[in-house]
């Protein structure tokens, strides 16, 4: 469809009214608050209901209100930001950070690079032995849905959004609003769960926290006001300036240089394998995770040219935060309730599944796998694989709000490693082309492989690290 600059430009100021009345509920209902909805949540759910699908529905028969209180065009046109916002939101995360050697970013983070790579393996694992066994012989789904946890629950609803194409393309259309559905299901649940599990630890007396008191709701604690961990030189915060153009620019170069890459590994692909088309893999990737490529390639060479002093990562996270709240909005706003209602069984058990998986890692797994303050370590990782890395953050603040351990430093570190490849990076992005071109059982054994090799990895570095500090 093409819309004209004016149906655009009233699509955005119908999107920023909804945002601030989402905010306005928010402040307003206690038990949102209780429960630390985000915000973004709220103004998409308010979207959902005055548009046609609820309101235009209960009121069918009055006239001025059979299509609800959103536009068709308004509709469409919020229907293909997330697809265009995910970009951003991706093209931002090494942009105007620090990139310290792997052997730094390893001994700061290791715990929780290995940690985090179970959990989305096992995730895949999980997913896809559930395909095979339930949701395609009793449910007639797509070998496909068993990528879906992954993408959803760790990629958050940015990637499922930005996989739309992806999902077109492979003849799983329905699976973009499964997996907003899930995704909804998963930051919500997965702040709500994370809060069960701060307080439980709280009570525990087996449990060592540095929280010692129970969440209130009146702390009040909103994913969209986390910022992700970044240690910048003292350099860097006196000097840095932060015009705001700049840093756009700079974020619409790095899209540039992903799109840059991906056409030219589409072509590489083309040149080397011709015309077999069943396992193409390079086309059925969307654009959002070379995107991450372009940023870290960009912050390469404004570290070289020493330019770097003149990116503030306080303004590329207002932006990629802005893009982030955008993207929820219109993404849980334009969901098909018909979809989810005909797959509501599916959605219940992946989910199940999904969150099942996540507290047990945290319960039995982690206290196995980090030498120390296990509890508010392991958190930031549960909340990264239930919604999106400030769900991690957020959780590790709950657990530990005066910052008495170095768990959020330690979880900003794992992202330089984790968030390019898992999570809504390149292996998310080619899950399902290479389910599509290998097979669900195939593609199944490497996940559960991979989540067992990293799960050992874990748990011997944890006793050698163990070892070592006795040694000392």
């Amino acid at each position: 469809m093409e819309f004209t600059l004016n149906e655009i430009a009233i699509s955005l100021l119908v999107l920023f009214v909804v945002l601030v009345l989402g905010s306005f509920v928010r402040s307003r209902v206690r038990w949102l608050q209780a429960l630390f909805v985000p915000t973004s949540v709220v103004a998409g759910f308010l979207g959902l209901l005055i548009g046609p699908q609820v309101l235009g529905q209960l009121a069918a028969n009055i006239p001025w209100l059979a299509a609800g209180l959103l536009s068709s065009t308004t509709l469409a046109i919020w229907a293909e930001f997330p697809g265009l916002l995910i970009n951003v939101v991706f093209a931002c995360i090494l942009l105007g950070k620090t990139l310290p050697g792997i052997g730094t970013i390893w001994q700061r983070s290791a715990p929780h690079i290995l940690f985090g790579y179970s959990l989305s393996f096992g995730q895949y694992a999980l997913g896809l032995i559930l395909a095979i066994t339930v949701l395609v012989p009793f449910f007639g789904m797509s070998p496909l849905s068993g990528g879906l946890l992954e993408i959803s629950f760790t990629g958050g609803h940015g990637t499922a959004a930005g996989m739309s194409s992806t999902f077109q393309d492979l003849g799983f259309e329905e699976g973009t609003d499964l997996a907003l559905g899930l995704a909804t299901i998963g930051l919500v649940m997965g702040i709500v769960l994370g809060t069960w599990l701060v307080n439980r630890a709280v009570r525990s007396s087996k449990v060592t926290i540095a929280r010692q008191e129970p969440t209130q709701a009146k702390e009040d604690y909103d994913i969209n006001k986390i910022q992700e961990y970044d240690a910048p030189e003292p350099s860097q915060t006196d000097t840095a300036t932060s015009p705001l153009t700049v840093h756009l620019v700079l974020v619409g170069v790095a899209i540039i240089l992903g799109w840059a890459i991906q056409l030219g590994l589409i072509w590489l692909e083309s040149w080397l394998f011709g015309r077999w088309e069943e396992v193409g893999i390079i086309a059925h990737i969307p654009l959002f995770p070379f995107t991450i490529i372009g940023g870290a390639l960009l912050q390469l060479f404004l570290l070289n040219r020493k330019l770097d002093r003149g990116v503030k990562r306080e303004t590329i996270n207002q932006i990629s935060g802005t893009a982030l709240d955008l993207l929820i909005v219109t993404a849980i706003a334009t969901m098909s309730l018909s979809v989810l209602g005909d797959n509501w069984g599916p959605i219940l058990l992946m989910s199940i599944v999904a969150l099942g998986w996540s507290v047990f890692a945290v319960v039995f797994i982690a206290p196995r796998i980090y030498t120390h303050r296990w509890f508010e370590h392991s958190m930031g990782d549960f909340g990264q694989s239930s919604g999106t890395v400030a769900t991690g953050f957020l959780l590790i603040n709950m657990s530990d709000p005066r910052n008495q351990t170095d768990a959020t430093e330690a979880f900003g570190y794992k992202q330089l490693l984790f968030e390019p490849f898992v999570g809504g990076g390149l292996i998310t992005a080619i899950s399902l082309p290479l389910i599509a071109a290998f097979g669900a059982v195939t593609i199944g054994i490497v996940s559960v492989i991979a989540t067992l090799l990293f799960l050992g990895a874990g748990v011997v570095l944890c006793q050698r690290t163990k070892a070592s500090v006795v040694a000392e």
